[in-house]
Order: C-alpha cells, then sequence, then structure tokens
C-alpha cells in the first residue's frame, strides 16, 4: 500500500480545499505583488532553470514573491523531477532526512516521490538519511507543492529533503551528491526558505539584500560569512546553499533575484517584518 504524507498546514498557510486553494494560488500571481499575471505553461521550453529560492510562509504573505519564480518555470518547460529542500523547524527526524517512496497529499491531489531518484541520493551522499518524522510535521517544503501542481497537475515526481543540519560543508556535499545524481536528468531544485525574522524592515532589508547578492554571485562561502557576521535570521540557509553548489555543478550562469518583499509590505507594518526573496539559476 503506498504512504501517504498528509498535509499539515493545509487550512492554514494555504486554503484547505481545492477549488480555493486555486483561485489563492492563481491570486498570487494576480496579486500587486506578484507577476500580475497568470503562469503560462510552455511544454516547448528550454529548460534552462536548474534552481529556484521560494519563500515559504503563509500563501497571504509569502504567495506572491513564490509566484515570481514559478511564473519563470511554467514559461521554462516541465521538469520531470523537483527536488525540494527545505529546513527542518520542528526539530524531529534525523540531521538530513529525505523521503524515499509514498505520495505527499495536498487539496489539488497527490504527487509522488521519485524513489529512484532518492534512491542515488541515499548512495551519493553519506549525510542523507531516510526519515519520514523529519517531514511529518513540516511546513517548508509542503508550501512549494501547490504552486508546481498549479502549473503542471500530478505530471511530475518529487524528492524532499529536509535540513536540520544547515552547516556549510554539509549544504555543499548534499549539494555535490544532488549534481552528480541529476547530471543529464530533466531536474529542477527548489531552496525553501524565507529571509529575516522579525525585525524592522530597514534593517531586514538590508541584510537580506547583502546576503541575496553572495547568492547572486553564486558564492556559498560569502554567503554564509553575511548570514553568520550580519546575523541574518534566514531559516533556510542550508538549502540554499547546497542549491548554489548544484546550481553551479550544473551548468547555471546566472542567479538572478527576481523579487524581495516582507510582511510589512502585505501587512503594513513594518516594524517587525518577515522578508521573502524569489531566485532563479539559470543555465
Amino acid at each position: 500500500m503506498t504512504a501517504i504524507r498528509r498535509p499539515r498546514v493545509a487550512g492554514m498557510f494555504y486554503e484547505g480545499n481545492a477549488e480555493e486553494l486555486r483561485a489563492q494560488v492563481k491570486n498570487c500571481f494576480l496579486h500587486g505583488l506578484g507577476p500580475k499575471k497568470l503562469p503560462a505553461f510552455n511544454d516547448k521550453g528550454q529548460r534552462k532553470i536548474v534552481g529556484l529560492v521560494c519563500p515559504h510562509a503563509g500563501y497571504m504573505y509569502s504567495g506572491p514573491v513564490a509566484a515570481h519564480a514559478y511564473y519563470e518555470l511554467a514559461a521554462d518547460g516541465k521538469p520531470d523531477t523537483v527536488i525540494i529542500l527545505g529546513p527542518n523547524h520542528t526539530g524531529y527526524g534525523s540531521a538530513l532526512a529525505l523521503m524515499d517512496e509514498g505520495v505527499w497529499r495536498t487539496p489539488l491531489g497527490d504527487v509522488e516521490i521519485d524513489k529512484e531518484v532518492a534512491d542515488q541520493i541515499i548512495q551519493k551522499s553519506s549525510l542523507v538519511d531516510v526519515d519520514e518524522l523529519a517531514h511529518r510535521f513540516e511546513h517548508s517544503i509542503e508550501v512549494q507543492l501547490p504552486f508546481l501542481q498549479y502549473i503542471y497537475g500530478g505530471t511530475f515526481k518529487f524528492v524532499p529533503i529536509c535540513f536540520q543540519l544547515q552547516d556549510l560543508l554539509s549544504a555543499m556535499e548534499v549539494g555535490q551528491a544532488l549534481a552528480e545524481v541529476l547530471a543529464g536528468k530533466n531536474a529542477v531544485v527548489i531552496a525553501s526558505s524565507d529571509m529575516t525574522h522579525y525585525e524592522p524592515q530597514k534593517k531586514a532589508a538590508a541584510k537580506d539584500l547583502a546576503a541575496l547578492k553572495a547568492v547572486e554571485a553564486m558564492d556559498e562561502q560569502q554567503f554564509y560569512e553575511i548570514v553568520e557576521s550580519q546575523d541574518v535570521s534566514a531559516c533556510g540557509y542550508g538549502p540554499m546553499a547546497a542549491l548554489i553548489t548544484v546550481a553551479k555543478k550544473l551548468g547555471a550562469k546566472e542567479a538572478k533575484l527576481l523579487c524581495y518583499k516582507s510582511s510589512g509590505d502585505v501587512t503594513g507594518d513594518y516594524s517587525s517584518v518577515v522578508g521573502y526573496a524569489a531566485v532563479c539559476f539559470k543555465k
């Protein structure tokens, strides 16, 4: 029997039924902070995108920023496999954990785990374990799926990797393993991360844009130096560094910041914000 990972944050971070969720995702694309237009899936797309950074807060806060990344992806064609890297907010499970079988359910349907690719990642990386518990209560990976389902339906498979261990060497090791596994495959890697948490807008934006400049330079070392020296409270810095590593190895020529906003841009309260960024890595 197929193992089903049921949604943890449906009805909280995003709408809990299919019709309302579809309308909500659509509104993220049309929103004033979003691309302001609906994505056009191009089945003849060039498939030049190797990776994306997407935020993972509630859709009312970060959905329009995430929509910028998914808008680009839709125009670029369809990946067969999506690797989603997310931080572990819950503390449950292994330090670096993937799930290697079953489906993840959202109100828009089920997404199948790519068992073959998951098994290859386990073989290539000495750090990544198979551990369902790390994923059971975690939202950072789950919130990316409805966007992908909105664009592609159920025609893609995915591998979720949850990062409790986020030091630079571990992140780069995972990135290296992913690069070896994904070479020659039609895949995209998504790093799920919010940026600075609960600081005044001006301070948060200054820190975040400095860190994102290092991401655009595709320099993991410099990115970590800024995160540490400026105390940037981005939750998924490990996934972001792993993405930089894999993107470079897979031939990415540019990383471009598509959009940076904060929760203050939605609520009007700039006294304590969370930063959100969408970044696209292209060959």
